[in-house]
C-alpha cells in the first residue's frame, strides 16, 4: 500500500468516525437517513454537476446497475447501523460492524477478485478484526453474563453490527469493483447512489410528514454534518482503492476506530475505555502491517 493511499485511508478515518459519533447523538431511524441523503444531494450538486457533465451521458447499463445496486446496499447499511445505535452503544455497533465488514470485503477480494495477500497482510487483517472485537466485548461482556439488561444491549449491539458489516462489505465489493475495474469516477459512484438513497427513503418521510417535520426540526443540524462530511470520508476511500488492493484498503480502514475509540467514548461516556484503546492499538498495529505488506 502506497503512502498515499494510507493517507486517504486515516484522513477519512477521522472524518468517518466524526459523523458516526453525530448520527449516534441525532439519535435518527430512516428518516433522519433521508434528511441526510437530502442535504447530500444539494450540498454536492455544484461537484457532482461538474465531474458528470461529460462522464453520465456515456454510462451503459453496466454502470447504471452498479449505481443502483450501491445506493440499495448504502440504505440497507445506514438503517439498520442507525437502528443499532438507538438499541445499543455506539463502542459495540461501531467496532462489529466496522470489523465483520473488512473481513468479509477482503475475503470476497481475494476470492472472487483474484487479489493477492502476502503473510504480513493477513496478519495485519487478524490484527484489526481481533482488535475490533475486542473493543465490541472484552470485560463488558462478562460483566454482561449478569445484568440480563446489559447483556440484552451488548447483544443487540453485536447482532445489528454484524448484520451492518455484511452490508459494509457489500457496497465496498460493488463500489470497489466500480471504480477500479469499471473504472468509474469516485465521485459520482458516491453522488448518483444517493438519488437512489433518497428516492428509496422517502416513503419513511410522506408516511408521515408531521412526525417528520418535528425530527427535521431537532435533527437537521446533524443531518447537514453527516451530508458535509461524510462523502468526503467514503470519496477519499474509493480514490485509495484504485492505488491499492480492496483487501488491504478495507481493514485499513478501520483506523477509524482508533478515533472513535478516543473521541466516542469521552463524548458519549461509554465505559470499558481501557479495553477499548487497547482493541485500538491492535487495529492501528494491523493497519501498519498492512500498509507494509
Amino acid at each position: 500500500m502506497s503512502l498515499t493511499a494510507l493517507g486517504l485511508i486515516v484522513l477519512a478515518g477521522l472524518i468517518h468516525a466524526g459523523w458516526n459519533i453525530a448520527a449516534k447523538k441525532a439519535g435518527g431511524d430512516a428518516r433522519f437517513a433521508f434528511f441526510s441523503a437530502l442535504l447530500m444531494m444539494l450540498v454536492w450538486a455544484p461537484l457532482g454537476w461538474w465531474v458528470g457533465r461529460d462522464d453520465v451521458p456515456g454510462w451503459g447499463h453496466v454502470e447504471w446497475l452498479l449505481v443502483l445496486a450501491s445506493g440499495v446496499l448504502h440504505v440497507i447499511y445506514y438503517v439498520i447501523l442507525l437502528r443499532g445505535y438507538r438499541k445499543s452503544d455506539l463502542t459495540v455497533v461501531y467496532p462489529m460492524a466496522r470489523g465483520t465488514g473488512p473481513l468479509l470485503s477482503s475475503l470476497v477480494a481475494i476470492v472472487l477478485l483474484g487479489e493477492q495477500i502476502s503473510a504480513l497482510g493477513v496478519a495485519g487483517v487478524a490484527a484489526v478484526v481481533g482488535g475490533v472485537f475486542l473493543i465490541a466485548g472484552g470485560p463488558g461482556l462478562l460483566r454482561a453474563a449478569h445484568d440480563p439488561v446489559a447483556r440484552q444491549r451488548v447483544h443487540k449491539g453485536m447482532v445489528y453490527g454484524v448484520v451492518t458489516g455484511v452490508f459494509i462489505a457489500s457496497y465496498t465489493v460493488v463500489d470497489g469493483y466500480a471504480v477500479k475495474v469499471v473504472l468509474m469516477s469516485p465521485i459520482l459512484v458516491d453522488y448518483m447512489g444517493n438519488f437512489v438513497r433518497v428516492a428509496l427513503l422517502a416513503p419513511s418521510v410522506l408516511r408521515d410528514l408531521p412526525t417528520a417535520r418535528q425530527l427535521w426540526h431537532a435533527q437537521w443540524r446533524y443531518a447537514l454534518l453527516v451530508a458535509v462530511v461524510s462523502p468526503v470520508a467514503y470519496v477519499l476511500v474509493l480514490f485509495a482503492m484504485q492505488q491499492a488492493p480492496l483487501s488491504h484498503v478495507a481493514p485499513a480502514r478501520e483506523v477509524s476506530m482508533l478515533f472513535a475509540a478516543l473521541i466516542g467514548g469521552q463524548l458519549l461516556g461509554e465505559g470499558d475505555r481501557l479495553a477499548r484503546l487497547f482493541g485500538a492499538m491492535l487495529i492501528a498495529a494491523g493497519v501498519m502491517a498492512l500498509a507494509l505488506g
